[in-house]
């Protein structure tokens, strides 16, 4: 699996609205302005979010994108599946046209490991609020079972 600049940036997008929370719609011009990401690229994840309803819109002068819920009843899975489209990109499900081998006629032993992966990254995912993003580092290494690096203190 690898992580793309979409999904990515969907949760950098989203942390920053959490953490901004009691300012109000915030622009995505701001946002992007802030995180030193491009702002046409932000407006665009942030579009996808609103449109998988993680996110509310306001329009005019004061207006600008928040949370549509609280930070504790979003998943960092619901944030990339919105902001990628897709968690896990499985090959063999999502492209099977053309490949006779990834058909579902076919008795593909690789499959299964591919799905029970695919199940396991969306689980950790889905285990991962973004109130638990709110907090330092170590706070969040500590909250999802890592180490906490040396020199490191929260």
């Amino acid at each position: 699996m690898r992580i793309t600049t979409w999904a990515e940036y969907g949760v950098i997008c989203a942390l920053h609205l959490a953490k901004r929370r009691a300012d109000g719609p915030v622009t995505g011009r701001d946002l992007a302005a802030r995180e030193a990401l491009s702002a046409d690229y932000v407006e665009q994840i942030l579009l996808r979010l609103r449109r998988a309803g993680l996110l509310s819109s306001t329009r005019g002068a004061r207006g600008g994108y928040s949370l549509a819920r609280a930070p504790e009843e979003i998943t960092v899975r619901e944030i990339i599946a919105a902001s990628e489209l897709a968690t896990f990109d499985l090959h063999c499900v999502s492209h099977p046209i053309g490949d006779e081998r990834c058909s579902d006629s076919q008795n593909c032993s690789i499959r299964p490991v591919w799905m029970m992966l695919q199940r396991r990254i969306d689980d950790a995912l889905e285990s991962v609020r973004l109130s638990d993003l709110l907090a330092d580092e170590p706070s969040v290494r500590r909250r999802v079972g890592l180490p906490v690096l040396q020199g490191q203190v929260g």
